[in-house]
């Protein structure tokens, strides 16, 4: 199933409580142990400046959108296998459309 709409305060709660403590979303926040996700939708895997991936990520090439991102957050390391990414991932469809609607407001 493909990414649909979701509740984008349902998508910050998620946000803040699955994903704050390793990624930033605002323009200039610095890299945590996760790369700042400003301008993700229509980027390469592995393009943040000044954030050490790993070859695996870097090689992916894949361009981010809703669906790629939809079915990345299920199981990140199934996705791409060799990331560091430790997020075991969202099961559930519509927590992953969720995170991916605020995401979509919050990093552009």
């Amino acid at each position: 199933m493909p990414f649909a709409p979701g509740d984008c305060v349902k998508g910050a709660s998620l946000f803040k409580t699955r994903c704050a403590q390793c990624h930033t979303v605002g323009v200039g926040e610095p890299n945590k142990v996760g790369p700042n996700l400003n301008g993700l939708f229509g980027r390469k895997t592995g393009q943040v400046e000044d954030f050490q991936y790993t070859a695996a990520n870097v090689n992916k090439g894949v361009t981010w959108d809703e669906n790629t991102l939809f079915e990345y957050l299920e199981n990140p390391k199934k996705y791409i296998p060799g990331t560091k990414m430790a997020f075991a991932g969202l099961k559930k469809e519509k927590d992953r459309n969720d995170l991916i609607s605020w995401l979509k407001e919050a990093t552009a």
